[in-house]
């Protein structure tokens, strides 16, 4: 059996038993230097808080144990990986660790081989929240990914078009003009692997400025955001998790946003997506 249809088989499963907890959304459009913003607007966002504020008074690790109905398959020695609890997009998939390891620690390549793993069967979007600065909900380390189809509502990336037109030099990291922020981005070969995804990971960590020497395990210097296809990877340098009380994660810098209503929305319009993202962002 697939990855993906394992995936498929733990949703309807998971649906079934209530074990998912998805967050219906209304969304709209707002472009910004030609790029198509997807802005949703979340439904019963405060039954994804009050679950978490619940768990972070009582101390609970929500993926040590994780919930059995929300297991999809085993990855290797050291991740599995788990649907979502709190979709928005059909068949969101965690890849987190068995052991506990912290969230604000650097990536390593056990976490790119199974990263690499799913990204060989599954086209999509991964991205790593690194820290609560840069809008992890969890301290518990986690990968995710959203495939591009397979799912009701198809899920992509507005900013892809941007990067497409964009010439590596000697595929060596650069950085989108329309980004006001400090962000590198560098192409994946066809033929990558864990250990590919890790090497152009610490390339993107130099290009920032966040390493200047092999990387060490351990703490992270600088909070930072990290989206990858199978055809790049980005990393952004993060400063705050959210502006004016609307929260950006990886998916923002992707063009995807989320609001709580329609007076957030209308300040999202006014204040452009990209200019909201450059108030939670180093500047360039």
């Amino acid at each position: 059996m697939s990855l993906f249809e394992q995936i498929q088989q733990t949703t309807t499963r998971a649906k079934e038993l209530g074990a998912l907890l998805s967050l219906t959304t209304a969304q709209e459009i707002v472009v910004d230097q030609d790029i198509p913003f997807v802005v949703r607007i979340l439904a019963k966002l405060e039954k994804k808080e009050t679950y978490q504020k619940k768990q972070v008074k009582k101390k609970v690790n929500p993926f040590l144990p994780y919930e059995k109905d929300l297991f999809v398959a085993d990855l290797s020695a050291h991740h599995v990986c788990l649907l979502n609890k709190f979709n928005v997009v059909d068949h969101h998939i965690l890849i987190i660790t068995r052991d506990f390891q912290s969230q604000e620690h650097w990536i390593t390549q056990p976490d790119f081989e199974a990263l690499a793993t799913c990204m060989g069967e599954l086209d999509g979007l991964a991205f790593y929240n690194a820290g609560k600065a840069a809008g992890a909900s969890q301290p518990h380390k986690h990968l995710q990914l959203i495939p591009f189809s397979g799912a009701l509502n198809q899920f992509s990336v507005p900013i892809e078009t941007a990067i497409a037109a964009l010439d590596f030099p000697e595929s060596q990291p650069t950085s989108l003009n329309i980004f006001p922020f400090h962000h590198g981005i560098a192409p994946i070969p066809t033929n990558y692997d864990g250990q590919t995804l890790f090497e152009i990971y610490k390339s993107l960590l130099e290009y920032l400025n966040f390493i200047d020497q092999p990387l060490a395990p351990g703490q992270q210097t600088q909070p930072y955001n990290l989206l990858a296809t199978r055809r790049w990877m980005m990393l952004i340098h993060r400063t705050q998790d959210c502006y004016q009380q609307i929260s950006i994660n990886s998916l923002g810098f992707a063009g995807a946003l989320l609001v709580r209503d329609r007076h957030q929305l209308e300040f999202l319009k006014k204040i452009t997506p990209i200019q909201l993202l450059a108030q939670v962002t180093q500047p360039q």
